[in-house]
């Protein structure tokens, strides 16, 4: 199916809608996909790098409030929304059409006192918070660029002191991407150094962990072990998670 385009009167990068065998993509401002939604399967995450995203139930596997800056087509919060109920989810956009598209378009939940979304400024919104969730999830990218705003050394800085005690950043970075370095730099200043990565493929997506405090106590065996108990709770490939941490380093 060729794309179609959803335009909409602002100032923001254009938003476009695609499906191709069964799945429906979302683009903003170019040809990367920022979200896709399987038709047959709405809830489920299509992309694996979604998927990967949530191996920070291998270090937090029980959270009560996370925090989101980025909502794409919404498949992380829809997967979080449906398969954690007790957790009490925030996400942040700046664009209010993207809130509209995932509404129309990829069967977006209603807000209500488990979920809800603030339009702003992500990294202003973190910015303002203080030991406010156990998971703060970053997936902010204007086509394939990051988000300046979501990637500076003052962010990150933010960003741990708005966790609580053994809070966990996740970042969605571009292992292609020119500034990879840097940010990796910036995360690990601001983390003392408390990282851990997952290439989810080869130049794709990198998956950041950062733990507000050691993640020492985290040994291979006790990884593994969670991952087991985790794959009878969720649809996801927890062990393998665990193979790509491990290859990381």
């Amino acid at each position: 199916m060729t794309p179609k385009s959803v335009k909409f009167p602002t100032q923001f990068p254009e938003i476009t809608i695609s499906e191709q065998d069964g799945v429906r993509s979302l683009h903003l401002g170019g040809t990367m996909v920022q979200s896709a939604m399987r038709i047959a399967a709405p809830n489920d995450l299509e992309l694996f790098y979604t998927q990967c995203m949530m191996g920070f139930l291998l270090f937090n596997p029980k959270p009560k409030r996370i925090l989101m800056a980025g909502l794409g087509g919404g498949s992380l919060a829809k997967f979080i929304f449906h398969t954690m109920p007790e957790v009490r989810l925030t996400v942040v956009e700046t664009n209010p059409q993207v809130v509209t598209a995932a509404r129309q378009y990829f069967e977006l939940p209603d807000e209500n006192e488990q979920f809800d979304i603030v339009i702003a400024d992500g990294g202003q919104f973190i910015a303002e918070r203080i030991n406010a969730a156990d998971v703060i999830m970053i997936d902010g990218f204007d086509d394939d660029y990051q988000v300046p705003s979501l990637c500076s050394q003052e962010f990150y800085d933010c960003a741990k002191l708005a966790l609580r005690k053994n809070g966990v950043l996740v970042v969605n970075l571009l292992s292609r991407d020119k500034a990879l370095k840097s940010y990796l730099q910036r995360i690990e200043n601001s983390f003392d150094g408390h990282i851990i990565a997952m290439m989810v493929e080869t130049r794709g997506n990198l998956i950041v962990f950062a733990f507000k405090n050691n993640s020492g106590k985290h040994s291979w065996q006790t990884i593994r072990k969670q991952a087991q108990k985790l794959e009878k709770l969720y649809p996801l490939p927890f062990s393998e998670f665990v193979v790509k941490l491990q290859k990381y380093y």
